[in-house]
């Protein structure tokens, strides 16, 4: 079975350089041993999901602009994530807010190609099917 992600779990982008942290908003008034319980809509690029340092992907037009400026040699720029569609798949029989639970073998894709990951899903007691 899979752990539920919440408040504080542990992401990594794979454009990414560093990684980052996943807010989670009280707002669903779900607890999962402690932190505040996340759900696939959870997704929100700058509210939930914070910057991953500095960027390395060619479709992202920031780091496109700046490669071409230094004559083709791949130059990161800052991470600013846009993601649109929501985390994947989610648990199919826990719902937080009537929306699927949020288990740290769900993925979600960036628009400039990268995939975001839970390395550590912030608690290690409850778990979702």
């Amino acid at each position: 079975m899979a752990l539920q992600v919440c408040m504080g779990a542990s992401l990594l982008c794979s454009f990414g350089t560093a990684p980052s942290a996943l807010t989670v908003l009280p707002a669903n008034r779900t607890f999962a041993g402690g932190p505040v319980a996340a759900n696939i809509m959870d997704n929100v690029p700058m509210l939930n999901i914070l910057p991953f340092a500095m960027c390395t992907s060619p479709a992202n037009p920031m780091v496109a602009a700046a490669t071409a400026a230094a004559m083709g040699v791949l130059t990161p720029m800052p991470c600013i994530p846009v993601t649109a569609a929501p985390w994947a798949p989610g648990s199919p029989t826990v719902l937080i807010a009537n929306m699927p639970a949020l288990n740290n073998t769900s993925k979600l894709m960036c628009n400039w190609g990268g995939v975001i990951q839970v390395t550590a899903p912030g608690q290690a007691t409850v778990q979702v099917a």
